[in-house]
């Protein structure tokens, strides 16, 4: 905390810098529609700081200044930059058939830079020749940060992404039950020349940058190696209308024909290893799901985030005009039209093509390319190969998105200044008795509020006009509207109503969330020669019933009943979704049978509750995965597990794992589970809002009390989850159970220290107490710091890409020490392994887990599975020397490491569940119904204790005479654990 901050808010009744949301003219978005006026000046912005316009607006006002495009190109070679971040990163020379290019084998943040001689002040598209390098370990796209001459002339400049090349491998393999299993995605990525693109998929079109006449200079910042060709300055493409564009193909001939029909899932690339085919069981679906999975259509959840692009390669018989059809499914958000960017051979051929709309249906629908008055779009195709392209595009959305985020900025200063001046925080805790003059005591802010309610009004609309119909934003919006002018019919009501304005904030937010989702799946693609009638498109009403009967005789298929165990194989039962089953089954029958000849099968576990009922009905696997880490303790006290230390290599097993993930796993003296996977709290925060706020990162709790001033001036917050509160307690040397593990060790002053420092946070420190969407707060910057998990990092890098660059993580904040050392110790929840106790392979068991927890394995597995699934399915395996090996930043991995040294996660003991339940339920006490600290920690002690003792006596730790028969012996974890050192650097 030694900056001194650059600015504050001193008082909540300013007004901060105006944001306007439009010019009040009409808006004309990309697909040439035109959006409905919007004239409301004078909407206002908590984020004085966000001086960077959108590129909308950069652009709008460079052609109010009469910029046009450029008239010729220019060009650099990438092997000459003029100054480099780091010269040990850089070499230039051959790479994959170009010679001569710059290989830039970054390894951190670094940047090269380029010196552009402009003979013209105009608007420039730049593109660049790039080929991502080779066995690096990177999923993701490349991603840049661009500046020219220091600055950033727009928000987007913070993320440029240029796409990898990926292909599913072929033919699909089929396990043992005949069901299809997904195919891996191979990196093809080969030298490409693309243009620079918003991240975010804002726009249809490249972005423009404006550069005047004379020397420039142009830096590209990022982490991603890659090797570069040249840099180019070119004028933008000019797409023409439809009508333009059907003039230039009057002369060609009709032609009829056969259509041609291609398979959606048989795509030949994709720039997105997240996008996965998916089984359909419609009768009309082909090839016909017949009670195996087969994988007929692609799309879907997982082709619905920005830019996601799929390509087809098709052979033309004939020169002529065609239409292009799809059979399609787009259900996933009721009423809401999906977007789509139309390629054909990589160029979009005209305007409607930028973003055309897939409207939402119930089932899957028939439809051609074509304008509103339902007249096809013809494509003059020449005869031989080409490739068709559709590409998530927002543009359509994206000015609404961007309108959404300001009202939400506007609603949240009008919440904070109601929140000052009344001096609470809920309804309860308002002074009723009080008589309000809202001129008098909130000067403007009605005004504000009706301002606010216009806006809703009109974004209702924009929604309506843009998706075609209404939908629950519309509708969501429109209410909205109503309420707030409802209030403003009695202004003096309206501090009573704080609560009412700040669940309107927060129900905008998920309307932005639902927004930015493009959801399309396909069955079909066909190119319709211009004379020839579409295809039957649809299944009729017999083929409906047919195919409805033959689903219901299909689903009695009991392949995957967990009734029936196979004896002659070691059966697995594992709780996580289909893609984990799927690929584990893959990976065990191509390295662990063959090595050791013991045959696998791996059976999806829907609900952990199944494994208490098989065990009474007397059918139970060998091995159950997955379980949370509160199981395997549980199971084990009804003597269902096998204790894992009785086998006699377990001591080599032991040190690959912190000692602090051990804790849950161990009772009695024995240890009934393998950590598999591990989650981690660390602090995320947001590089430029602090930068800008001048703040530093805290180190601990008393400097998180020092930056919160500064934050909540300035309209912000930290955030804390309410219901964490581990590492308040182990920070503070307070075990959570006596040695013994007969009683809670809540009750000793420093507990009760610790207890108060966490209820502090939301009662003396105004930390928000209920978040519904921590990731949405850091993203709008409302919340630009504050403690989280694994879910957030992923979150953050696979769905927030415009964040590139501008967060980072950092060690949870600790508490110092009398030596003025600092204890960070944290838990954060891990997924376990366990062997059955009834298992007759115990044995081949044990060999199996300890083959799925080696290293080698557990990064197979990890890499394998991002590559099929992109970033969002990055594996947080529980192995050190895995997790090192696995595509993480190294300088995130470096936090999280440092971090793992403090896991420590709480023991399980026979009645422990109560601890969790009476900690929240004493926070409930002391936050929201303001109970003392001690009264209500007290209280939680005795429950805890009542039914540890109850347990414990069910158990036979204590007899009935309240006597100790025996100790449940919980080890001690006092000490960071040293075995990650040789990990970190």
């Amino acid at each position: 905390m030694k900056k001194k901050p650059k600015w504050f808010v001193y008082g909540s009744s300013i007004v901060i810098a105006a944001w306007l949301l439009s010019s009040g003219a009409a808006v004309s978005s990309e697909s040439g529609e035109e959006t409905a006026a919007v004239n409301y000046a004078g909407l206002t912005s908590t984020f004085e700081y966000e001086t960077e316009p959108y590129f909308s607006e950069a652009l709008a006002k460079w052609q109010e200044q009469g910029l046009e495009n450029a008239n010729a190109p220019l060009s650099v070679e990438g092997a000459k930059p003029s100054a480099v971040s780091n010269d040990q990163e850089i070499k230039t020379g051959e790479y994959e058939g170009k010679t001569n290019v710059l290989i830039w084998n970054t390894s951190d943040t670094g940047w090269v830079e380029y010196k552009v001689d402009v003979a013209e002040s105009a608007l420039y598209e730049i593109h660049v020749s790039y080929h991502p390098l080779k066995d690096t370990g990177r999923k993701g796209p490349v991603g840049w940060e661009i500046t020219i001459d220091g600055q950033r002339p727009f928000r987007e400049a913070s993320s440029i992404s240029l796409y990898r090349t990926w292909e599913d491998v072929r033919p699909l393999l089929k396990n043992a039950d005949g069901d299809e299993i997904r195919p891996r995605s191979v990196d093809i990525s080969s030298w490409s020349e693309k243009p620079f693109i918003d991240s975010g998929g804002a726009y249809a079109q490249p972005l423009q940058w404006h550069i005047p006449q004379g020397t420039h200079t142009i830096r590209l910042k990022g982490y991603d190696p890659v090797a570069i060709e040249k840099i180019e300055l070119r004028p933008s493409r000019t797409i023409p209308a439809y009508e333009e564009f059907a003039e230039q193909n009057e002369d060609t001939a009709a032609i009829g024909g056969n259509i041609l029909t291609l398979q959606a899932e048989n795509f030949s690339t994709k720039n997105d290893t997240a996008i996965k085919l998916f089984s359909d069981k419609n009768s009309r679906t082909l090839p016909r799901y017949k009670g195996r999975i087969v994988y007929n259509t692609v799309g879907g959840l997982r082709w619905l985030e920005q830019n996601q692009e799929i390509s087809w390669s098709f052979e033309v018989p004939e020169t002529g005009l065609y239409k292009i059809g799809f059979r399609a499914l787009q259900n996933t958000i009721a009423q809401k039209t999906s977007f789509r960017t139309v390629k054909i051979d990589g160029e979009v051929p005209f305007q409607q093509f930028l973003a055309y709309g897939f409207p939402y249906s119930t089932g899957w629908n028939g439809m051609i390319l074509q304008d509103k008055s339902k007249h096809p779009y013809l494509l003059k195709l020449e005869k031989g190969t080409h490739t068709l392209s559709l590409a998530v595009t927002q543009s359509p959305v994206k000015p609404i998105i961007v309108d959404l985020e300001k009202l939400i900025a506007h609603l949240d200063a009008i919440d904070w200044d109601l929140r000052t001046v009344t001096g609470s925080s809920t309804k309860k805790t308002i002074d009723r008795n009080r008589s309000w003059n809202m001129d008098q005591d909130f000067p403007g802010l009605t005004d504000r509020m009706a301002l606010a309610a216009e806006v809703m009004g009109a974004l209702s609309d924009r929604v309506v006009q843009t998706n075609g119909k209404k939908d629950s934003i519309s509708q969501g919006l429109d209410t909205s509207a109503k309420d707030l002018r409802a209030l403003l019919r009695k202004p003096e009501e309206i501090p009573y109503q704080v609560e009412e304005i700040a669940s309107m904030r927060e129900k905008f937010a998920s309307f932005i969330d639902t927004l930015m989702k493009q959801s399309l799946q396909l069955d079909e693609i066909y190119i319709i020669p211009e004379k020839s009638d579409a295809p039957n498109m649809e299944a009729g009403f017999f083929n409906r019933m047919w195919g409805g009967a033959q689903n219901f005789v299909y689903s009695f298929d009991a392949r995957d009943s967990l009734k029936e165990m196979d004896d002659k194989k070691l059966n697995i039962w594992v709780q996580r979704g289909r893609d984990y089953v799927d690929q584990l089954q893959q990976l065990a029958d191509e390295s662990f049978t063959p090595e050791t000849g013991i045959e696998v099968k791996v059976n999806l576990l829907p609900n952990p509750e199944l494994l208490l009922m098989s065990n009474a009905a007397g059918v139970q696997p060998d091995i159950a995965l997955g379980l949370t880490q509160d199981l395997p303790v549980d199971y084990a006290i009804r003597g269902s597990l096998q204790d894992l230390s009785e086998f006699e290599d377990f001591k080599q097993l032991y040190p690959q794992f912190s000692p602090g993930s051990w804790l849950p796993l161990h009772y009695n003296g024995g240890y009934y589970g393998v950590p598999e996977t591990q989650s981690f709290q660390v602090l995320y925060y947001r590089k430029d809002i602090l930068e800008r706020l001048g703040l530093e990162i805290p180190q601990t709790w008393e400097e998180v009390y020092q930056l919160l001033p500064t934050l909540q001036q300035n309209f912000m917050n930290f955030y804390v989850n309410p219901k964490e509160f581990t590492h308040f307690f182990y920070q503070n040397g307070v075990e959570f159970y006596e040695p013994g593990g007969i009683k809670s060790g809540l009750d000793t002053p420093e507990a009760y220290g610790a207890f108060k420092q966490w209820t502090d946070l939301f009662n003396t420190y105004a930390l928000e107490r209920e978040v519904p969407s921590f990731y949405q707060h850091f993203r709008t910057g409302t919340m630009p710091i504050g403690i989280s998990d694994y879910n957030m990092y992923v979150q953050l890098s696979a769905a927030a890409p415009e964040l590139n660059g501008r967060w980072g993580i950092a060690l949870i904040p600790g508490t110092k020490q009398a030596d003025g050392t600092i204890s960070r110790w944290a838990g954060g929840g891990q997924r376990t392994g366990v062997i059955f106790d009834k298992s007759g392979k115990k044995p081949e068991a044990w060999q199996f887990l300890k083959w799925w927890l080696s290293a080698e394995v557990q990064e197979q597995y990890g890499s394998d599975l991002e590559a099929m699934n992109g970033v969002a399915f990055r594996w947080n395996t529980s192995n050190v020397e895995a997790f090192t090996n696995l595509p993480w930043k190294k300088e995130d991995a470096a936090i999280i490491l440092n971090q793992w040294k403090w896991y420590k996660d709480i023991p399980n003991v026979p009645g422990g569940y109560f601890l969790e339940r009476e900690m929240n339920n004493a926070w409930v006490r002391s936050v929201v119904k303001t109970s003392n600290y001690m009264s209500s920690l007290e209280q939680a002690v005795r429950d805890i204790n009542r039914e540890l003792l109850r347990k414990q006596q069910e158990f036979g730790f204590i007899d009935e005479n309240g006597t100790q028969a025996k100790k449940l012996d919980i080890p001690i974890v006092g000490q960071p654990w040293e075995g990650v050192d040789r990990y970190v650097e």
